[in-house]
């Protein structure tokens, strides 16, 4: 086998077409945008560069033929926030070959260890973790726009080679066309109700306020999540904005107020999946017009739910039913869009996850995130948020029922409503 370090074009070119021979007879998969990708690599335009770098490599068998891929970086100030410095790898495909895959991990963490990382997490995205993040182990059906699609063996080569997981990740499919529960639409209401509260929709005219807005919540909502958080900064929410202008839709995204301060948020787009389907990664002049015609034809029908927070001192307010309120009329007028598609969620977050079956969502795809120690004698820890910890400490047993709380076994409130409308 032949391990190339990605330094030349034709290295690029390479390595965006591993993928392509891997997943051909695939129906599922999406290949994913050329020039996205180029984005994360280039240290203009990301900002995790400022600290820390990235590295990428290609596989070939010794015949000259593709055979994988993987690329490994790191953020020195995320990286100490964990007990070991941990950095990461993404952008994994590989032929169903342990040794083969063992070479690109072997890679990935020499380069880190050389880097002074103790630990890598993947596979994961250089940067925000609303994108590109995890191993799709269950549920291999299509994906949403920035959800990861992945080969079923892979998880194995991943955890043959001593990965762990680190959490797991849920994601939710709701059929818009059913009403939701009663029960949600009494909570929807009571919450919607409240004077003090006040739900708006994004106005792109006042796109600047909403991005100051977005980024005051988000940043408070995840702040607990420490070393798996990435702080939302307004110039690039804004360039986020600008790039996505042509499938946002105003009324998918809503805020929450109380007393006019901001408390909740909820970002939802037109999962254009369904369109870059057909794009084969790449975004040149025939394929813009072409995906401008796929978002203005009625013909992409789902979405993807990608960003969402509450701040922390209203996580039990209901807000966010409220939203689902809000969004339910908005789904009428926009009637050709039949499902959501709410990812993702973890493992650590069961009210959210609660909140979603309540709903009605159906549990659709499970992601697994992976650690593995450099160190094989140092002690694994799975990912806990500070408010989790906290919780832990106050009430041992109700942690013990929340950490073994299974999505796949419907609570009795939940199996009611079930019941009833059936």
């Amino acid at each position: 086998m032949i391990l190339t370090e990605v330094t030349l074009p034709e290295h690029i070119k390479s390595f965006h077409q591993v993928p392509g021979i891997l997943y051909k007879d695939d129906p599922h998969w999406v290949c994913p945008l050329e020039i996205e990708t180029e984005r994360t690599f280039n240290p203009e335009k990301n900002k995790l560069f400022r600290n820390g770098n990235a590295r990428r490599w290609i596989l070939s068998s010794d015949k000259n033929c593709l055979i994988g891929r993987i690329a490994a970086f790191y953020n020195t100030g995320l990286a100490k926030l964990n007990k070991q410095p941990t950095g990461g790898i993404g952008w994994f495909e590989c032929i169903n070959d342990q040794e083969a895959a063992n070479l690109l991990f072997d890679t990935a963490k020499n380069w880190l260890a050389s880097e002074g990382m103790e630990a890598m997490d993947g596979p994961i995205n250089f940067g925000s973790n609303d994108n590109n993040w995890g191993l799709l182990v269950e549920g291999f059906t299509h994906p949403g726009f920035g959800m990861p699609y992945h080969l079923p063996y892979y998880r194995s080569l991943f955890e043959n080679y001593g990965f762990r997981i680190y959490f797991v990740q849920y994601s939710y499919h709701l059929d818009i066309t059913r009403p939701f529960p009663e029960r949600f639409w009494k909570i929807a209401e009571w919450v919607a109700q409240r004077p003090d509260f006040h739900f708006e929709h994004v106005r792109i005219r006042n796109k600047e306020k909403y991005v100051r807005d977005m980024v005051k919540i988000y940043n408070s909502a995840w702040s607990d999540f420490k070393a798996d958080f990435t702080p939302m900064e307004e110039s690039d929410v804004l360039e986020g904005f600008e790039k996505a202008k042509d499938m946002i839709n105003e009324e998918f995204i809503w805020f929450v107020y109380y007393k006019d301060e901001p408390v909740s948020f909820y970002l939802i787009y037109p999962d254009i999946n369904q369109a870059l389907k057909h794009l084969n990664g790449k975004l040149n002049l025939v394929n813009k017009i072409r995906l401008f015609y796929y978002l203005n034809s009625k013909t992409i029908t789902r979405v993807r739910a990608t960003v969402a927070g509450v701040v922390p001192k209203f996580r039990n307010s209901g807000v966010e039913s409220g939203i689902f309120k809000h969004l339910e009329k908005s789904f009428r007028k926009k009637y050709w869009y039949t499902e959501i598609e709410l990812s993702w969620v973890g493992d650590f977050n069961p009210k959210m996850r609660s909140m979603y079956e309540a709903l009605g969502g159906e549990l659709a795809k499970k992601h697994h995130t992976y650690r593995y120690l450099f160190d094989p004698e140092a002690k694994f820890e799975r990912f806990m948020p500070d408010y989790m910890e906290k919780f832990k400490k106050a009430h041992s047993e109700k942690f013990q029922e929340k950490i073994n709380y299974d999505p796949l076994k419907p609570r009795p409130a939940y199996n009611y409503l079930r019941q009833k409308k059936h």
